[in-house]
């Protein structure tokens, strides 16, 4: 069976089958294509010029991807994920805490600014990066420091070539590129489904609070639909502190299902994240939120409504009939 599974991938990638996800086989061997039906015990997958059954326990991970146009630099239709891909989205295989560290802690990094820092996680292998609003807002120089694996710890590499490319304010939440060096191989992170998120879900954060760097705790989903200040949030158990902002809040399998910005210090197992759905609509509208360096004000946005100058209710007076 695995030889041929291995047999058809190969074939399938040989004739550039195109489709919407991207189904990579634990023999390492991918196949591209559209599912159209899935079985507890496999999936169906229409590559084209017939449907094909895949075993489900031949099946690495499945991943989808928006594709980012070079040419308008918009988000254009969902084909499966490829190099330029703005973000990734995945169907993955859940594992311990312990094993998603290892494979996605690469992803996660630090923002320095001269008057702070923060976390943030890379989306694709072309060097953006996800952050808060609140980390860079201000701010006359970004830095962003990666972690890189050896094979007895992690070593810290600072990037000093960072550009801001879109910011909202209200969301709080901002994108970065970085200026990747060519050798420099980026790990990046996965978002998930917020349409799947459920209280009670197990999570867990990595980011930098206080400074201490690659932190990782451990929590649930407390609440789903936290409404703080007109906006929606994940509140969690995860600890969340100074330094945390920006950093993903992830699920059992690795996916990134929030953006940790709020915390209190003197409360425990009260942490807050950015819905990813958010996280989304910020990504696929970044237009909208252009930064431009010479505006410090950039970005659209409503104005806010007049206010009344009177505080007394208004009173109902009958015209006057005219002679």
């Amino acid at each position: 069976m695995r030889a041929f599974l291995a047999t058809l991938a190969a074939g399938l990638m040989a004739t550039g089958a195109y489709g919407d996800e991207l189904i990579e086989l634990k023999t390492g061997q991918v196949i591209r294509g559209e599912v159209l039906k899935e079985k507890p015990d496999a999936i169906y997958v229409d590559i084209g010029v017939t449907v094909v059954t895949v075993p489900r326990d031949q099946i690495a991970q499945r991943t989808t991807a928006e594709k980012l146009d070079p040419k308008t630099k918009a988000t254009g239709s969902r084909p499966a994920a490829s190099a330029d891909s703005l973000f990734r989205t995945g169907d993955l295989q859940t594992a311990a805490i312990k094993d998603l560290v290892e494979r996605f802690g690469e992803g996660i990094v630090l923002v320095q600014t001269p008057s702070g820092l923060g976390s943030g996680f890379f989306l694709n292998g072309e060097g953006y990066v996800v952050t808060n609003h609140h980390v860079v807002e201000k701010e006359t120089k970004i830095t962003v420091v990666i972690f890189q694996k050896t094979q007895r710890d992690f070593v810290r590499r600072r990037l000093e070539n960072v550009e801001i490319i879109a910011v909202n304010p209200f969301l709080d939440l901002a994108l970065l590129r970085v200026a990747k060096p060519d050798e420099l191989k980026i790990t990046p992170l996965y978002l998930g489904d917020g349409d799947a998120v459920q209280t009670g879900d197990s999570v867990f954060a990595i980011g930098n609070p206080l400074g201490l760097e690659r932190t990782v705790s451990q929590g649930i989903i407390s609440n789903r639909s936290r409404s703080v200040q007109g906006l929606v949030y994940y509140q969690t158990t995860a600890a969340i502190n100074p330094g945390n902002s920006g950093g993903p809040l992830l699920n059992s399998r690795g996916e990134v299902i929030g953006v940790t910005n709020m915390g209190y210090l003197f409360a425990n197992n009260l942490g807050f994240a950015i819905p990813v759905d958010y996280v989304k609509d910020f990504l696929r509208n970044r237009e909208a939120f252009a930064y431009d360096k010479t505006n410090p004000n950039s970005g659209h946005h409503y104005l806010n409504a007049p206010r009344r100058r009177r505080t007394e209710s208004p009173s109902i007076t009958t015209p006057t009939e005219k002679p």
